[in-house]
């Protein structure tokens, strides 16, 4: 469901508001790495257009974040044109706590409802949000711990007309997709403070749940992209484990060691080069990278080209002649020759030159 966010009186900056958890809520150098998803979502967002309002609280459900005073502040500042972000969940699953526990069929959705309902009455836009996932594996299948609370936001969400972000589903798939031991490096896995916390995150972690957090708003509010700072291409498909396994040739990853050749100067070029031509045999690529390490007096020949291709300097220094010019060319410079043209490169100084070459292969599309 499209989301059309009307803009703010008299003002040209916007604000976000959120009302959530621990899994959004700010953290100071005392508590780091633990950093929440809303702590970083400015950085996705142009500042001179969007204006971040953190109000997420740890330990907090939807009850007793509006009990203690917290929707109070929101209430304050929040005016026509915002936008306001609603995530509960984990504290309200937490039944031995009747101060926060709601019941996911009745009282949960009606305790959301107020956040909705104040957002309504001010002109501004809310958007709902299931639960984040919490990094539970076992035997390599994720659990989903959220199930009816999830389900609940979902359903409110459709029988209200409020946008949804099912950050639930698409942080499951994230998840998924990364596996079980690497998704650690993400939560709250920190040894060395002797933390095993699956529920919040590192730095990374905040970072790659804000992007999935701003994917799903940018899908509800197409405008949005173009006050966005930073990608949002992020997280994967629910069918990623399968199209990995239904893939027709695997991805890699490859050491030069295991592939280092050595070979004369080629296209006619003096001394002596080491090639690495990484996955040369893998079916299915369109194009060629490699590695040439040109030994002292080495270079490539002169040949004049059918096809694009791209030179970059890893190390060292020599001399580019394209088409009858010579370019002195050392680390960062990059080279691109198109067809027609003709380039040879020689090494210069004592140290080897080193390139990325890459380019279509043959007959390729």
């Amino acid at each position: 469901m499209a989301v059309a966010i009307p803009a703010a009186a008299g003002s040209p900056v916007r604000q976000v508001f959120i009302a959530g958890d621990s899994t959004a809520s700010e953290y100071g150098p005392e508590r780091a790495p633990r950093t929440g998803w809303g702590q970083v979502l400015q950085t996705y967002l142009d500042a001179d257009t969007w204006k971040v309002r953190n109000h997420a609280q740890s330990g907090r459900s939807a009850r007793s974040f509006i009990d203690q005073g917290w929707f109070d502040g929101i209430a304050k500042d929040l005016r026509k044109g915002d936008v306001l972000l609603i995530q509960f969940g984990h504290n309200d699953e937490k039944i031995e706590d009747p101060a926060r526990y709601n019941e996911p069929l009745q009282a949960y959705p009606q305790w959301l409802m107020r956040y909705v309902a104040l957002a309504r009455e001010r002109g501004a836009t809310p958007i709902l949000i299931t639960p984040v996932a919490r990094r539970k594996f076992d035997h390599g299948q994720l659990l989903d711990t959220h199930g009816a609370y999830s389900q609940a936001v979902r359903d409110l969400a459709k029988r209200e007309q409020v946008g949804l972000i099912d950050l639930g589903a698409t942080s499951m798939d994230w998840l998924r997709a990364l596996g079980d031991e690497p998704s650690k490096a993400f939560y709250m896995h920190v040894p060395e403070q002797g933390q095993a916390d699956d529920t919040h995150f590192q730095r990374r972690g905040a970072f790659a749940v804000a992007c999935l957090v701003v994917g799903g708003w940018e899908k509800l509010d197409p405008a949005l992209k173009q006050h966005l700072v930073r990608d949002t291409d992020c997280g994967a498909r629910p069918t990623a484990l399968i199209d990995r396994s239904s893939q027709p040739h695997p991805s890699l990853v490859a050491h030069e060691r295991d592939i280092a050749v050595t070979q004369p100067g080629p296209h006619g070029g003096a001394g002596e080069t080491t090639a690495y031509p990484f996955f040369k045999d893998a079916p299915g690529m369109s194009f060629e990278f490699r590695k040439r390490a040109l030994q002292r007096g080495a270079g490539i020949g002169l040949h004049q080209h059918d096809h694009d291709e791209i030179y970059y300097v890893v190390s060292g220094t020599g001399v580019y002649t394209l088409d009858g010019k010579e370019h002195p060319v050392g680390p960062g410079n990059a080279m691109l020759t198109r067809p027609g043209s003709t380039h040879t490169i020689r090494q210069t100084g004592d140290e080897d030159l080193v390139l990325l070459i890459t380019y279509r292969k043959k007959g390729a599309q």
